[in-house]
């Protein structure tokens, strides 16, 4: 695939989003079982939604990384800060795993250390915060492993036919974070 490699792991690196992935990451994003947990499911993704959607994602207020499998360069998600307020030092973090196969690897734990190391050493940000549905447990131990903690819910927030759901709310702080790989290119 070729993807430009900005932070590397042992199982995956970073690449920065563009629209080279469009197909792919339309089809994820119109997979039911990842629309449902990414809380998308009622949207109307076409191609050119999706072109357009990564065309906006790396702006002054978002970055945003494709997840590439490090074994055969394949990319297989999608790792985002969102919604950055440089003035308070905060951001909001999403991704997923779009490709089923790689989920339950560890790469989604790499990955989310990758994007929190960008996070805090690299934009200097102070506190990185996650949303996450109470039936997602994949996602909640995820960012557990992360080193997140949960600071509160919305309870109720998410309803799905007859059954409803609490919207968690995670954060870590800078001081918290210990998983740096960049720290190694500095000495």
């Amino acid at each position: 695939m070729n993807q430009l490699k900005k932070f590397i792991g042992h199982k995956c690196f970073l690449s920065p989003v563009d629209t080279s992935m469009t197909e792919v990451v339309a089809k994820w994003s119109n997979d039911i079982e990842m629309s449902i947990k990414t809380g998308d499911i009622s949207d109307m993704i076409t191609y050119e939604t999706q072109k357009e959607y990564l065309e906006g994602m790396n702006s002054r207020s978002e970055y945003a990384f494709y997840i590439v499998d490090n074994s055969n360069e394949k990319v297989i998600g999608i790792a985002r800060l969102m919604r950055i307020s440089f003035i308070n030092r905060n951001a909001v973090m999403g991704m997923f795993i779009g490709e089923k196969d790689n989920r339950n690897s560890g790469i989604g734990t790499e990955a989310g250390k990758l994007l929190l190391d960008f996070a805090f050493n690299v934009l200097n940000l102070r506190n990185v915060m996650v949303e996450v549905f109470s039936f997602n447990k994949a996602s909640l131990k995820l960012c557990k492993k992360c080193g997140f903690k949960e600071i509160g819910r919305r309870r109720k927030a998410i309803i799905y036919g007859q059954h409803e759901y609490d919207e968690v709310f995670l954060d870590i702080l800078n001081e918290e974070f210990s998983d740096s790989i960049i720290e190694g290119y500095l000495e």
